[in-house]
């Protein structure tokens, strides 16, 4: 099983990514698998709040930013303990940052 939309692979008796949450299929297509290539997506921010995930969603999808969250399940946020890592397209990367800066969410330098 396989997810479609960040490409990780799962188990048999898994159905949805524990990521994003997309439906997993049994395999990806030609077509997925080249095109994930040209896109390149980079890292600029982690939190464990759902809020925070909530907001900076909303927020970004205001402003047309592609994005998204590895890791936001709310099971691996409590149980695991473990960070959402929020992802944008490395061309919007520094305007994705500047938001969050004035959003508080990163610091000012």
């Amino acid at each position: 099983m396989f997810c479609p939309k960040c490409k990780s692979e799962y188990r048999e008796g898994f159905y949805k990514c524990s990521d994003c949450g997309t439906d997993l299929v049994y395999h990806l297509s030609p077509e997925v698998s080249d095109n994930s290539v040209s896109e390149e997506f980079v890292e600029v921010f982690s939190t464990y709040q759902q809020g925070d995930i909530a907001f900076i969603k909303s927020v970004f999808e205001g402003e047309g930013i592609t994005y998204f969250f590895q890791g936001e399940s709310s099971i691996m946020l409590i149980a695991a303990g473990a960070y959402a890592r929020l992802l944008v397209k490395a061309d919007e990367a520094d305007k994705a940052r500047n938001i969050l800066r004035d959003l508080g969410f990163l610091k000012t330098y």
